[in-house]
């Protein structure tokens, strides 16, 4: 059945070379997803791409236009913020190069529908489902994987992964305020505040494969904020668990 609260979130800069065919993509799929377009002001003129777009899309297809490059965080944010005003019961986080494929859309929403809060496209819950990526990549993407569950303790093999649906009232519980990071760290944070507030979260088997059209937006200056971030993470959430702890001692006097 056509599904006409979900929508997918996909950030863009400089995108002009897949943009129009994700877009394509997930409308095929016949499920009646909705696409959101999060464009921050890229200078190859994708936004334009997508304006163009919408006169066919029956309403389905939608922009929200930012000043500059304001991390990826930040952009998820504002899509979900935008979601939730319009009371979509599904929302998806997807990569606009293909890297995620269109088709797995349903596997997920499946998931979240029978059960999770929160699915996961997993490139590492069966094995490495990695396709075009050099072997060191690939090594630094699965051990920061590791790494991650070592620091905070979830139980997920892809810790890092962008390939998401959430259920609505994951969303709804999440201060987005205190969302602190926004490069490769947000997806971690996101995944570790989502489990600490005990929502179930599940893993889809997906296999990644890395973009063939336009350029990566990945730096080592990411990857540094994911290891230093998870452990200032880690040491906030204790600290507002022994601060939570004390106060529950001190009401009890």
């Amino acid at each position: 059945m056509p599904v006409t609260k979900a929508v997918v979130i996909i950030p863009t800069y400089n995108e002009k070379e897949n943009v129009a065919r994700i877009i394509d993509a997930v409308f095929n799929l016949n499920r009646g997803y909705h696409v959101l377009i999060i464009d921050d002001n890229s200078p190859d003129g994708t936004a334009q791409i997508v304006k163009d777009k919408q006169p066919e899309s029956e309403g389905k297809l939608h922009i929200v236009e930012r000043k500059g490059k304001l991390g990826l965080g930040t952009a998820y944010i504002k899509g979900f913020e935008w979601s939730l005003e319009r009371e979509y019961d599904y929302v998806f986080e997807m990569d606009a190069d293909f890297s995620h494929n269109p088709a797995d859309l349903p596997r997920l929403l499946e998931a979240c529908e029978n059960g999770a809060d929160l699915a996961v496209g997993s490139r590492y819950v069966s094995g490495v489902n990695v396709v075009n990526w050099p072997m060191g990549r690939v090594l630094m993407s699965y051990f920061a994987s590791k790494y991650v569950r070592v620091v905070t303790g979830l139980k997920i093999a892809d810790t890092t992964a962008g390939f998401k649906c959430y259920s609505r009232k994951v969303l709804e519980a999440i201060n987005f305020d205190q969302i602190r990071f926004k490069g490769y760290a947000f997806q971690i944070e996101m995944k570790f505040t989502a489990w600490q507030l005990g929502f179930k979260v599940v893993e889809v088997p997906i296999v990644f494969t890395d973009r063939t059209e336009g350029t990566s937006k990945m730096s080592g200056g990411i990857f540094n904020e994911a290891v230093w971030g998870v452990l200032s993470m880690k040491m906030r959430s204790i600290f507002e668990s022994t601060k939570k702890k004390h106060q529950k001692v001190e009401n009890a006097k």
